[in-house]
Formats: structure tokens, C-alpha cells, sequence
């Protein structure tokens, strides 16, 4: 049982100090991951890494099966997610090298599956904050204590990609109040929800998207280089976070569906009933 995992690229996982390394190829009702899971111990505390986009990065950001991932994670007893991904900056004080831990979030996507409910079990989630706030208060002291330049707060926004933004949509967003811009933090949040863990994120920025015109316009060389730079802040941010995590749940991530199920109990189908057992069946036992 892995009461945490950490989302991101495979290089995250090859840190010092992991120990009983083993890979977990798992299927799901909603298809297969993005990757094996590897799960070892760091610490002394049992976590879980999955390689978001797959081994090699081969899974454009519309590709990936968030579904599948969440819930493979969450038949592991996942209980904490941190998810760490690049971005752009949408935001003159948040730098090309710094790491923030966005507090509010804004689907922008279009083509993806963003719920585990349907086909007969309707659940309405309440999520006014997407971020679980006690989880990135964590993360955001284990960052901290890197000693990298890190800022807690801000508005992420999600787009569909895999392309960059044009100057006028980056401006745009800019005009909406955006801080942060990616492509791949919805609807893995919302999921996160749904399963009831706690999903936090820790956002590398590596460019000024295109809004800012005294700097270069994003590339894929410019991610690169800052994520390279960082991997190293970003396991290390992960030690002082396992290191500190309380055992017991201080948020209510954990009851995010009591009030969630609207469907009469009687007229759920069976096979979906058995698909969604994992997320609801505390609920409807």
C-alpha cells in the first residue's frame, strides 16, 4: 500500500536513497496507465512514481488516460498525489527557474474524459479549491527547503495542446487573471478528487509562454533545459516531503463524494456499480 505518489517524468524515480524498487504493471476498468508504477520506499514510508506522458515521453498531453492513471494509483491505497509538470508563466514575478504551487485552477481543455461517473451513476463533485490546501502548504515548506525560489498561490490554466499558445490567447489569459499555463494538470485534479485524494502540485516554470516580448518565444529545447536543471530540486523537494507527512489526513479530501452521488441506489446498473466499486462502494454499501 502507497499512501503517496508523485506524477511526473521517469527521471524522478531514479534518486538516491529508493529503496525496494519494483515495477507494477496494472490494468484498470478505464484502460491501461501511462506506465508501469514503480514503487519503492524513501524514508522509510512505501510511494509510488508514474511517468505521466510514458517511459520516453511518447504520449502527447491529449493522449494520456488520466482515468486509468488516478485509478491505478488509488487501487494502491494511494491517499496523496503530487503532481509535477512544466509550465509557462504567465506572470512577470513568476521567473523562468522557479517552482509555484498553484492554488486555483481553470480547465481549458477540450478533448478529454474529465469524470469516472456516467453510465448510470451521476456524482456532481463540489471543488471550489482543486489543490488540496494542506498537501500544498507541505509541499510548498519541502520545496522551500531546497532553498530554490518558490511561490505559493496562483491560477493555473490548462490547455489542450500539444501546441503552444499564440500571443493573443497567451494575452488573453493573461487578461483572465491566469498565473500559469500547462497542459496537463486537468482534469487529473478533478480525478483526484473523485477518488478522494488529496492532489497537489508542484510547477516548474521554464518559459514566459509568449506574452513576454523582450524574452524568446517557448520551445521544447526551453522546457528541457529548466526541467533538466531542476530534476534534482524536485527529488530532493520530494525526500523533505515524505519525511514530513503526517500519517492521518488533516483536509477532507477523504469525503470529497458524501454529497456527491445523486442517483437512486435501485436503479444503478450492476457492471457499472462493479467498474466504480474502488471510489463508491463505501458509500453505497
Amino acid at each position: 500500500m502507497c499512501k503517496i505518489a508523485i506524477i511526473g517524468g521517469s527521471g524522478l524515480y531514479s534518486m538516491p536513497g529508493l529503496e525496494d524498487v519494483q515495477e507494477r504493471v496494472l490494468t484498470t476498468p478505464f484502460g491501461d496507465p501511462s506506465a508501469p508504477i514503480i514503487v519503492g520506499r524513501l524514508e522509510g514510508e512505501s510511494i509510488a512514481f508514474l511517468a505521466r506522458h510514458g517511459i520516453g515521453h511518447h504520449l502527447s498531453p491529449s493522449e494520456i488516460n488520466f482515468r486509468a492513471n488516478i485509478y491505478a494509483l488509488k487501487s494502491l491505497g494511494v491517499e496523496r498525489i503530487v503532481s509535477i509538470s512544466a509550465c509557462g508563466s504567465l506572470r512577470e514575478d513568476y521567473v523562468p527557474g522557479d517552482i509555484v504551487i498553484p492554488d486555483q485552477l481553470f480547465d481549458f481543455t477540450k478533448d478529454r474524459k474529465r469524470s469516472f461517473f456516467g453510465r448510470g451513476l451521476v456524482a456532481h463533485i463540489s471543488i471550489p479549491d482543486p489543490f488540496c490546501a494542506d498537501l500544498s502548504e507541505i509541499v510548498y515548506q519541502a520545496v522551500k527547503k531546497t532553498g530554490n525560489n518558490v511561490h505559493l498561490g496562483g491560477s493555473y490554466i490548462t490547455i489542450e495542446g500539444p501546441r503552444f499558445s499564440t500571443r493573443a490567447e497567451s494575452n488573453t489569459f493573461r487578461t483572465w487573471g491566469m498565473s500559469l499555463i500547462g497542459m496537463t494538470t486537468s482534469p487529473e485534479a478533478f480525478l483526484a478528487k473523485e477518488a478522494e485524494i488529496c492532489y497537489a502540485a508542484l510547477a516548474h516554470v521554464t518559459d514566459y509562454d509568449v506574452w513576454h516580448i523582450s524574452e524568446e518565444p517557448v520551445t521544447v529545447d526551453m522546457v528541457i533545459e529548466i526541467l533538466n536543471r531542476n530534476t534534482k530540486i524536485a527529488q530532493e523537494a520530494v525526500h523533505n516531503l515524505v519525511s514530513k507527512l503526517n500519517p492521518e489526513r488533516l483536509c477532507d479530501c477523504e469525503h470529497a463524494l458524501a454529497s456527491a452521488l445523486i442517483t437512486d441506489l435501485d436503479v444503478i446498473p450492476p457492471e457499472t456499480r462493479q467498474r466504480l466499486g474502488l471510489l463508491v462502494d463505501k458509500y453505497l454499501d
